[in-house]
């Protein structure tokens, strides 16, 4: 049965009784100043505009719907969240899914975010390699120090990826994906699909969960391999080391 005719019956079945009552004739009520009574109770109880059932649901519908979406959880809202912390430490587990391997390839690290300076990818296995990602490109740590890498591959631009979703830079984002954002502040989850054409060359959609901080990014790439990035005990509660420091400032 239609669930709205239902509701309709029942607030119906609830009315009937007050209109019986006020259909009656002043003459069937032997005490003569009840007419004037019944005459205003029939006006009343006649159906007029959004007093009709389906008038009074459609306005329900409508108050609750304009409060859902007024208290619904929103790009911007998110992006004040993840902007919050000052600076992020962190562990990760990279696991990369390669169509011709039975098992992805897995590394482990841990990254460091700063506000104002940019993000400390720090590979522990299988092999050890630092890198730093700011607004200035993306830099690799070799024997003689920070060394500049490209700015045109699709690793830098990976990489600018992670550092725009973990600052919660959405206006960033906007500009190279179609954003689709659902859930709650804490419990949320973002799709990423991409708009330049640069991007559509290596990437079908990215996903992104998280609650206060991002829990998980994963990368679908067009040839079918994937990419998938787990953040574990993330803290914002321990400040930037003078070695850290000093890596930024570098």
């Amino acid at each position: 049965m239609n669930p709205l005719k239902t509701l309709c019956s029942s607030w119906r079945s609830l009315r009937r009784p007050v209109r019986a009552r006020a259909q009656q004739s002043p003459s069937d009520f032997p005490d003569a100043p009840h007419a004037q009574v019944l005459r205003r109770l029939r006006r009343r109880t006649q159906p007029r505009g959004l007093g009709s059932c389906y008038g009074i649901v459609a306005g329900m519908i409508l108050m609750f719907g304009f409060a859902s979406l007024a208290q619904a959880f929103d790009l911007q809202q998110l992006s004040d969240q993840l902007a919050k912390p000052d600076v992020i430490h962190g562990n990760f587990i990279q696991e990369k899914h390669l169509r011709a391997l039975p098992q992805p390839l897995t590394s482990k690290g841990t990254f460091i975010l700063a506000k104002n300076h940019g993000l400390l990818w720090l590979l522990k296995t299988p092999l050890q390699q630092d890198y730093r990602i700011s607004d200035k490109g993306i830099a690799r740590r070799d024997a003689n120090g920070w060394q500049m890498l490209p700015s045109k591959s699709a690793g830098a631009e990976q990489n600018r990826l992670f550092l725009a979703v973990l600052q919660g830079d959405s206006s960033g984002l906007q500009r190279d994906f179609e954003l689709s954002l659902s859930g709650d502040a804490q419990n949320w989850k973002l799709t990423l699909t991409p708009r330049s054409m640069l991007l559509k060359q290596v990437f079908t959609q990215i996903n992104i969960d998280g609650g206060e901080l991002v829990h998980s990014i994963e990368l679908l790439e067009t040839q079918g391999d994937s990419t998938l990035l787990r953040m574990q005990d993330s803290t914002s509660a321990q400040p930037l080391s003078d070695a850290e420091q000093h890596d930024f400032a570098e």
